[in-house]
C-alpha cells in the first residue's frame, strides 16, 4: 500500500473505464439472455397462472420466497462492510466498499421482485398499498408481510443514498478527465462537485450520518424477514432465535458473495495493488466468525427442540437430517459451518483459488439453508395426513436463473462504466500511511 500514490490510484481505477472488448460484450449478451429467460418464464406464469410453479398444499412457499430471503441476505454484507466497518475505521474495507455497496443495491432490487412473482396475479399488489381504494380495503399492518414492504423499501432508500453519496468525488474525477457526451453525463451525475473545503466537510458528515443510519438497518431488516416465519406457529419456525440467526446468516452469505465478485474483479482489472491478499484474508477471517455463529444457531435449534420435549418440534428436527430433504440439510451444514473452518489455516485463506472455491460453497450452503427452513417445516407440519413434498418446476428454475443473471448483468455493467473502487477512500489510506510514516 505504501507504493501507491494518488495518481496511481486514479490511473488504475480510470483504466477500467476504457471501452471494453468483445469478451465483455459476449458476457453481457449471455447474461442478458438469462434475464430474458427469467422474464419469459415470469410472463408465462402471469398468463397461465401460478399453478405452473411446483408449489402445492401444504408447501405453498417455494423457491420464490427462498430466493427472496437469499437476496436480502446477500445485500446485508454490503452495509456491514460499508457502514459498520466504516464506523470502526477498519482500513481493509476501503478497497472493496464500493463493490459491496453496489452489490447491496442490486441485490435488494432483485429481492424486491420475488414477492411480486410469488403473488401470481401481480396487479393485486395494488391492494397492499396504504391507499384509499374502491373496495375500502386496507393492508393488515400487523402482518409480517407488510413489515417486509416497509423494511425493504427503507433499506433500499438508505443504501442507495449511501452508495451514491460515496461516489460523488469519484464521479467528479471522471468528469474532469472525460470529453464529449461522457463529460456531460458525469457533469450531471457529480452534482456540481468542485472539491471545496465546505463540500468535503458536508460530505464527510453526510457519509458518516448515512453509515450510522444504515447500521441498525443491517439488524432490523433481516430481523423483520425472520419474523415472517417466527410469528407463525409452524414447527421449526416459531422460535425467538430466528432474528439473530437470520442476521448472522445474511452477513455470512453476503461476505461470501463479496469474495465471489471481488476475486474475478481483482484479476480482470489488475487491482492486485489495491485489493491486496490482506484484504481478502480479512474477509475470510470475518467469514470464520459468522460461520461459527451460524453453526451455534443450528445447534441451538436442535437443543431447544430436545429441551422443550414438544413432540412436533422434535419430529421436525429429526425429519430434517434424515427425511426427504436430508441431502439439502447436510449440504447446508457442511458448506456453512465446516467448510469455512478451513480459513483457520493461513495457507488456505491467502490462496486465491481456495478463497474463491469456498466462497461459492458458502453461497450454495446458504441457499440450501433457506430451502431447508422454508420447505421442510411446511412439508412436515402438525398433521401426518397433510404432509407433502415439493419439487421446483422448470418455470421456477428459469426465474431463478433470470434473477442471478440480472444481478451479474447489472454488476458487470456498473464496474465497467462506473468507478468500481472508491478512489477517495483509497487516498485516505495512502494519506494516513504517509502521516504515520512521517
Amino acid at each position: 500500500m505504501r507504493a501507491l500514490t494518488f495518481n496511481t490510484i486514479d490511473d488504475t481505477v480510470l483504466d477500467t473505464l476504457r471501452p471494453p472488448g468483445w469478451r465483455y460484450w459476449l458476457l453481457i449478451a449471455a447474461l442478458f439472455g438469462g434475464v430474458m429467460l427469467g422474464a419469459g418464464c415470469w410472463l408465462y406464469q402471469i398468463l397461465v397462472g401460478v399453478g405452473v410453479a411446483g408449489m402445492n398444499n401444504p408447501v405453498h412457499w417455494g423457491t420464490y420466497l427462498i430466493n427472496f430471503v437469499f437476496w436480502v441476505g446477500i445485500a446485508h454484507s454490503g452495509t456491514l462492510i460499508s457502514a459498520i466497518l466504516h464506523l470502526f475505521r477498519a482500513g481493509w474495507r476501503n478497497p472493496i466498499a464500493r463493490a459491496a455497496e453496489t452489490m447491496t443495491v442490486f441485490a435488494v432490487c432483485i429481492a424486491g421482485l420475488f414477492p411480486f412473482i410469488h403473488l401470481g396475479r401481480v396487479w393485486m399488489v395494488y391492494y397492499m398499498l396504504p391507499l384509499p381504494n374502491q373496495r375500502t380495503l386496507w393492508p393488515n399492518f400487523q402482518s409480517p408481510l407488510m413489515f417486509d414492504v416497509v423494511a425493504i423499501s427503507t433499506y433500499l432508500t438508505v443504501s442507495s443514498l449511501f452508495w451514491y453519496t460515496g461516489m460523488l468525488p469519484d464521479l467528479a474525477i471522471i468528469r474532469d478527465r472525460a470529453e464529449g457526451a461522457r463529460k456531460k453525463i458525469f457533469t450531471v451525475l457529480s452534482l456540481g462537485w468542485t472539491g471545496r473545503h465546505e463540500q468535503w466537510r458536508h460530505y464527510s458528515r453526510g457519509y458518516l450520518f448515512f453509515a450510522a443510519l444504515a447500521t441498525p438497518l443491517v439488524i432490523s431488516v433481516h430481523s423483520v424477514v425472520s419474523w415472517d416465519f417466527a410469528l407463525g406457529v409452524v414447527p421449526g419456525w416459531h422460535t425467538t432465535i430466528f432474528a439473530p440467526y437470520f442476521v448472522a446468516g445474511a452477513i455470512h452469505s453476503g461476505l461470501a458473495m463479496v469474495l465471489t465478485l471481488i476475486i474475478p474483479l481483482r484479476r480482470i482489472f489488475r487491482y492486485e495493488r489495491i485489493i491486496t491478499v490482506h484484504v481478502l484474508e480479512s474477509v475470510a477471517k470475518t467469514i470464520i466468525f459468522t460461520g461459527l455463529i451460524v453453526g451455534f444457531a443450528y445447534g441451538t435449534e436442535f437443543f431447544i427442540a430436545w429441551y422443550s420435549h414438544n413432540p412436533v418440534e422434535m419430529a421436525i428436527f429429526q425429519y430434517r437430517p434424515t427425511g426427504d430433504y436430508a441431502v439439502g440439510f447436510w449440504i447446508m451444514v457442511v458448506c456453512n459451518t465446516l467448510v469455512p473452518l478451513l480459513f483457520f489455516f493461513k495457507a488456505i485463506r491467502t490462496r486465491i483459488g481456495w478463497l474463491f472455491g469456498i466462497s461459492i460453497l458458502v453461497n450454495i450452503g446458504m441457499w440450501y439453508e433457506r430451502f431447508v427452513i422454508i420447505v421442510t417445516s411446511v412439508a412436515h407440519d402438525f398433521l401426518p395426513y397433510a404432509w407433502g413434498l415439493y419439487h421446483p418446476s422448470a418455470i421456477e428454475f428459469g426465474i431463478m436463473i433470470g434473477s442471478f443473471s440480472l444481478f451479474f448483468f447489472l454488476f458487470f455493467l456498473f464496474v465497467k462504466h462506473m468507478p468500481s473502487v472508491s478512489m477517495t477512500e483509497m487516498k485516505e489510506i495512502v494519506h494516513q500511511g504517509a502521516d504515520h510514516g512521517a
